[in-house]
């Protein structure tokens, strides 16, 4: 939603200070200019990107609107099937835990997390990390490593998408340039026709100069600034997870193991201690009775 307002404001300032200093709005008005600049810079983008960076983009772009991927009760649920897995595996060791690996659609722990059930990525990981804990006999620092990579991995596919729109950005001045020099080409062939013709079209160049800097720096180029910020709170709860699954391979309890999960946790999305105790409480006496 704040990239909604924030682009509201861009237009409200911007068009209302030129508006108040006595311009014209239909002078900006040059739908030729935004054609070269748009097309030029769209063209650009479909040459340089893959369709599936193309499609991850036009994704991430409108999941902007809808606001982060993981919110605080996100994280809350995340915690608490860590807490669930980490007790499975405490009671029946690291055996018991296969069933849920393999059918995480059918296990009793996953289904408890309707929501998380549906970010495939985030389950896959979580799988992941505990198939090399039960059949890896992997030490701590092995797993940490390996862990590492994964994570950095996840995170640089996710950024592609939101580089290419930074990209993208970066080009717009460059097709504003390119607009406003056809515009001083068409310029200088009606030299010593109509006065003010002439200096419509010389308008008309400088405009396309300003609208490639204007969606540069006052859209674009915060939108993808945007989705990069997105990918790096996304990958909070890789770390989350990450955190708690070597606390447990260290051999902390379940509420230990789940309190390193939690302090990696940024501090606007992170439950309090009493708040997880609280939730844990809830969801493990419904489940008893």
């Amino acid at each position: 939603m704040l990239v909604l307002v924030g682009s509201l404001i861009v237009i409200g300032c911007v068009l209302g200070g030129y508006v108040l200093s006595h311009g014209h709005l239909l002078a900006l008005w040059q739908p030729y200019e935004l054609m070269i600049i748009f097309g030029g810079a769209i063209g650009a983008f479909l040459t340089a990107n893959s369709s599936k960076v193309v499609k991850d983009a036009l994704r991430e772009i409108a999941a902007l609107v809808k606001g982060p991927r993981y919110r605080k009760q996100d994280f809350v649920d995340l915690l608490s099937l860590l807490y669930d897995i980490f007790g499975v595996m405490r009671k029946e060791g690291l055996l018991g835990m296969e069933e849920h690996i393999e059918n995480p659609q059918a296990s009793s722990l996953y289904s408890a997390y309707p929501r998380l059930m549906r970010e495939h990525h985030l389950v896959e990981f979580i799988n992941d990390c505990l198939r090399l804990i039960v059949g890896g006999n992997m030490e701590p620092i092995e797993l940490e490593a390996l862990l590492d990579a994964e994570v950095e991995t996840h995170h640089m596919e996710a950024e592609v998408p939101a580089m290419a729109v930074s990209k993208m950005a970066d080009a717009l001045p460059g097709f504003g340039i390119v607009a406003a020099v056809l515009g001083i080409v068409t310029t200088m062939s009606n030299l010593g026709g109509d006065t003010s013709a002439i200096g419509e079209h010389i308008a008309g160049a400088l405009v396309g100069t300003f609208l490639g800097i204007l969606l540069c720096y006052g859209f674009v180029g915060p939108l993808g600034a945007a989705m990069e910020a997105r990918v790096r709170e996304d990958g909070r709860a890789f770390e989350c997870v990450k955190v708690g699954l070597l606390a447990n391979l260290r051999g902390y309890n379940p509420k230990v193991s789940v309190e390193f999960a939690r302090k990696v946790l940024p501090p606007y999305a992170r439950p309090n201690f009493q708040d997880l105790e609280d939730h844990l409480s809830k969801v493990h006496a419904g489940a008893a009775a």
